[in-house]
């Protein structure tokens, strides 16, 4: 199935009996757009961050890892822009009481750019065309600007001297520890400060499943450069992205590149280059390549009691680097991953649902299956094994051979061993893949280093 033809509720059902992905609270009704990682959710999540930090951070010789906190100074916001750039255009439909951001809406009938226009040319625009929405009549209220940060109180007194932020995104965090990272680590342009962290948005309108929350996790690198080198970082950094989401296993036609319009850049940037998925609603943001020049860092400096910059010792002058920024949601690479690799199969007149994840992503990289609850012992006995060698697996016992490997099929898991009734004599095992469902037969000494000659 293409990705414009998958059901996505189809998938969201797999995924909650399968346990992946849950509705948060959902005892009590659920709360609007949060989402839970159940088992095999955290697993998978789990895998692809390990890939992210191995790919962005481990084999990239200057760039070290760090983890800073949700809530920050709130001059932090102040210094970035956040407090009085970081908001959206809300308008609200009077007659269904709904709100929704002005902006998409002339972007959806229009097919044209919402920047282009001024807030007051949008509203005038909304309120002269747009008579019927979202299945109801219209009568606009004037367009509002709602900010984006969730606010709460640090202390025991709720007043404005104690409001702080939860922060939007993780950036932040790792500009103002650039003096502490770089003279610790003894860093020397160019290099990169990498994290894995939980950000969080007021959306006004969140949707399309885990695409769009309130809640998120972020995997983003700032890259600090010499000014003069900001192009070739840049543009190396979108193609090591691009890269990067094809080795996780999504298809070369499920993403493409599109660069920004000059209308459309964020106040920060020089240039940006959004890689964008085919999600079965259409094509979204999935991960963003940024040229940050130096606004995060100069606009730090004249907030900041300490001056963040980087001295060169062969100019013998103090500079302040300029920024490459990769930056993906979790939440959104999650679901490109099951869309992609969620495929539905007719086999001899039977179907199965099978997940072609990567090795490295499978939340169970083999399952342990006796062929007859008797031979359970001597199977528990290759599950051991497996696990005291550090692969992820599982076992089961309950049911038919041929469901047994349909439910691990449908879950991602790489390899099924059956342990059956000429296991006691042969020593041997059957091994079958999940995509070929081809089946090997093998000595059970020989198991380990099958399973690494063979991902």
């Amino acid at each position: 199935m293409k990705n414009d033809q998958k059901n996505i509720n189809t998938i969201i059902n797999h995924l909650k009996n399968s346990g992946f992905v849950f509705q948060s609270s959902e005892i009590y009704g659920g709360l609007a757009n949060t989402w839970d990682y159940g088992p095999l959710g955290i697993l998978l999540i789990n895998n692809i961050k390990k890939e992210w930090w191995k790919n962005f951070i481990i084999k990239e010789k200057n760039n070290i890892g760090i983890d800073s906190k949700i809530l920050l100074n709130p001059n932090v916001w102040k210094a970035s822009g956040h407090l009085s750039n970081f908001s959206d255009l809300l308008i609200e439909n009077k007659i269904n009481n709904k709100r929704y951001r002005a902006d998409h809406i002339y972007e959806e009938i229009t097919n044209k750019l919402a920047a282009e226009l001024t807030q007051e040319e949008l509203e005038k625009w909304i309120i002269e065309n747009v008579k019927e929405y979202d299945n109801s009549k219209t009568d606009w209220a004037n367009i509002k600007k709602f900010n984006l940060m969730f606010k709460t109180n640090q202390g025991v007194i709720e007043d404005k001297k104690n409001e702080i932020y939860l922060r939007p995104e993780t950036a932040q965090g790792i500009f103002i520890n650039f003096n502490n990272v770089q003279r610790s680590m003894r860093l020397k342009l160019p290099f990169g400060i990498g994290q894995i962290g939980k950000s969080f948005r007021n959306e006004i309108t969140p949707g399309n499943f885990i695409f769009r929350t309130r809640e998120f996790e972020q995997m983003e690198l700032e890259f600090f450069v010499y000014p003069h080198q900001d192009e070739e970082f840049y543009n190396y950094y979108v193609a090591k992205s691009k890269n990067f989401l094809l080795s996780l296993g999504l298809k070369e036609e499920s993403i493409r590149l599109r660069v920004h319009d000059k209308e459309e850049l964020a106040h920060y940037s020089k240039g940006t280059t959004d890689i964008e998925f085919l999600f079965s609603f259409g094509w979204g943001e999935l991960m963003g390549i940024a040229n940050r020049t130096d606004f995060d860092l100069t606009s730090h400096n004249k907030l900041a009691n300490e001056k963040l910059r980087y001295f060169d010792q062969e100019k013998q002058e103090w500079i302040i680097p300029y920024v490459i920024e990769p930056s993906i949601g979790v939440d959104r690479l999650l679901l490109a991953i099951i869309v992609d690799s969620y495929q539905e199969e007719q086999i001899n007149d039977e179907s199965r649902i099978v997940m072609q994840l990567k090795y490295e992503l499978c939340p169970y990289k083999v399952c342990v299956l006796p062929l007859v609850k008797k031979h359970s012992e001597s199977a528990k006995e290759i599950f051991d094994m497996l696990i005291d060698h550090d692969i992820m697996a599982t076992y089961d016992e309950v049911g038919s051979i041929g469901k047994r490997y349909r439910r691990q099929d449908s879950i991602g898991t790489y390899w099924c061993i059956t342990y059956d009734y000429d296991s006691i004599n042969d020593h041997s095992v059957t091994i079958r893949h999940r995509d070929t469902m081809k089946q090997d037969r093998i000595k059970i000494e020989d198991i380990i280093s099958y399973i690494q000659n063979n991902k």
